[in-house]
């Protein structure tokens, strides 16, 4: 039910939203925060095992064509001026996270919006900032600095490290967002973007960019993982990937001398990787 009447309300935009309409859009809004639905759920039959909502994705479009600019300012001076300003849509104002919620936020600047699954024991450290329409899992710390984009995926138990980057991809509805799998170590300044999928239990070394359009050198399999045929770029289980580079090796770049980024998997995770990378229960 809750389907069909998100692409309607999708669909067909009128020149006044009326009370029914703000009404489905809060029951939606309330089954994102509890995690209920998602913009992208795993699927044994998909070639990559996600399957994107793009009635999910819809309906986050549709609440910020709903809402109006208003003031969420935080304070005010002697003068009566705001202290911090904030304006932002009607729809979307930060999400509402009681001690009951089980998520630790550390003082600081942080910022989750409505619209999102934020998992108990997750740890925000500031200053980080989630999107709408995210899902972050149980365990998992979000690093200082570092981004959850709009409907990334997070998996359980992940950690993703200070100034990383989350890529939101909520455009185009049909186009799957970026999807970190269980147990995942984003170092810091990593970059995911484009819908790549982070399979569980993956590492990426500090300063990892990963998007559509960069293949990764598997130096353990002798194989090259690239998106291709509609699939993303998929890293596998377990794998370790660290920044490289190729040579140029035509025309005036290999006169040059030049090379370009690449990433390399230099090997899978075994013990001595769990020992490195170990977060301590007490942080949590």
């Amino acid at each position: 039910m809750l389907p069909s009447e998100i692409e309607q309300l999708y669909n067909d935009k009128p020149e006044q939203y009326s009370e029914s309409q703000f009404q489905l859009f809060h029951a939606f809004k309330t089954a994102l925060n509890q995690g209920t639905i998602r913009a992208a759920v795993p699927d044994i039959a998909s070639a990559s095992g996600w399957r994107v909502n793009g009635w999910v994705k819809k309906g986050i479009l549709a609440g910020f064509r709903m809402g109006r600019i208003v003031d969420y300012s935080v304070g005010a001076s002697s003068a009566g001026a705001n202290q911090i300003p904030f304006f932002d849509k009607s729809t979307y104002p930060p999400q509402k996270i009681t001690l009951e919620s089980g998520v630790r936020i550390v003082p600081g600047g942080s910022s989750i919006r409505d619209a999102c699954y934020i998992g108990k024991g997750v740890v925000c450290m500031p200053p980080m900032f989630v999107n709408a329409g995210a899902y972050v899992d149980e365990g998992t710390m979000i690093d200082s600095h570092a981004l959850v984009g709009s409907c990334a995926q997070v998996g359980k138990n992940c950690h993703i490290s200070a100034a990383a980057q989350i890529g939101g991809v909520l455009e185009p509805v049909g186009a799957l967002p970026v999807i970190i799998e269980d147990d995942v170590l984003v170092g810091g300044q990593c970059g995911i973007y484009e819908g790549v999928i982070v399979k569980a239990r993956a590492v990426l070394g500090t300063g990892t960019i990963l998007n559509a359009s960069t293949p990764v050198y598997d130096l353990v399999t002798a194989t090259i993982h690239a998106a291709h045929q509609g699939l993303p770029l998929i890293i596998p289980e377990a794998a370790v990937v660290v920044p490289g580079s190729r040579a140029v090796s035509q025309a005036q770049g290999k006169a040059w001398g030049l090379s370009l980024y690449t990433p390399v998997i230099v090997k899978y995770r075994d013990s001595k990787t769990d020992a490195r990378i170990q977060i301590e229960d007490l942080l949590r």
